[in-house]
Formats: structure tokens, C-alpha cells, sequence
């Protein structure tokens, strides 16, 4: 079995938040890593004024329906030392990103070890943080859009890392 952990850098949305903590709940991310200004709930330790936590960890509750509270997070301003321990665990750093390297999903052979690095939701990753990753991926769109949100594109990047499914890994 896989093991995966998600770092989410810069997220604006508390909504995708929660999206994030259900969907790792759900396809068995041992560890979701918030960075940036991604809000997060509620922290042992939290020093943030009461009124914000309370309001963020509210809102995050209303996607997350209880997954805040089953998933393992940890808060972090910047992702750069996160993911360099992540690799010295022996974990692949592969960022969901448009890129001129990136490749489509389908064609990716996950290794056992992934670190899922995602970023903001208008502009991406970031350059240095993308520089950073071991590979790239990248899920094709069939539509007028160029991209799905972020929140859906987690759903299909794990579904797709970690499933054996025809769907995803054509034969």
C-alpha cells in the first residue's frame, strides 16, 4: 500500500480546506500539511485571536464534516523544510501543476512514498516550490477551462496515484 501525505500551500479557500480533509480521509493520506496563509482549524497551541480560529475551524468543519479531526495536520508557515524532511524520509515530491515538464496523470508510475504538493488556486505553484519537486503531474482537461479547482483536482490526483483502476492507468 502507498503511503501519501498532501502539502496544500496557499490555499485562499476554508471550503477547499475541509474538500482537502475529507478527500485525504478517504483515500487513506496519512498526513495533510497546511502552509502559507492556509487556514487551518484549531491548533493545540493555536495563537491566533479566538474569534479567528473559531470562525476558520467553523468553516472548515462545514466541508470537512469531522475529517479535521481524523486526518493529521500540521501547520507550517513556510513548505520548503517540510519538504525537504519529506525527502529525506525517502518520499517523492510530485506537484499537480501545468508545467512544460509536467506528465499527464495516466502516464505517471507513482512510487510508494508521495508527497502531493498543491498550490494556490488562481496562480499555482509557485517557481521555487516547483523547483523543489521530483516530478511533475499534470491532469489533462478535455473542456474550455484550463484547469479543474483544486479541491477536485486533489480527489483526481489520489484517485489516480494510488488506484489500479483501467480508468486512470490505461492497458
Amino acid at each position: 500500500m502507498k503511503s501519501v501525505v498532501v502539502i496544500a500551500h496557499n490555499i485562499r479557500s476554508t471550503h477547499n480546506v475541509g474538500s482537502f480533509f475529507r478527500t485525504c480521509d478517504g483515500f487513506g493520506v496519512t498526513h495533510l500539511y497546511l502552509t502559507g496563509y492556509t487556514p487551518y482549524p484549531e491548533l493545540s497551541q493555536d495563537t491566533r485571536l479566538p474569534h479567528i480560529r473559531q470562525k476558520l475551524t467553523a468553516q472548515i468543519h462545514k466541508t470537512a464534516l469531522g475529517a479535521e479531526t481524523t486526518i493529521p495536520f500540521t501547520y507550517a508557515e513556510q513548505p520548503a523544510t517540510i519538504m525537504a524532511d519529506l525527502k529525506k524520509a525517502g518520499y517523492r515530491l510530485v506537484a499537480l501543476e501545468q508545467a512544460p515538464t509536467s506528465i499527464l496523470l495516466s502516464a505517471y508510475k507513482a512510487p510508494e512514498k508521495i508527497a502531493l504538493l498543491l498550490g494556490e488556486e488562481v496562480h499555482g505553484i509557485t517557481a521555487d516550490l516547483l523547483a523543489l519537486a521530483d516530478d511533475i503531474i499534470e491532469i489533462p482537461m478535455q473542456g474550455q477551462k484550463e484547469s479543474f479547482n483544486v479541491g477536485v483536482s486533489l480527489g483526481i490526483a489520489l484517485y489516480g496515484l494510488t488506484s489500479s483502476s483501467s480508468l486512470i492507468h490505461p492497458s
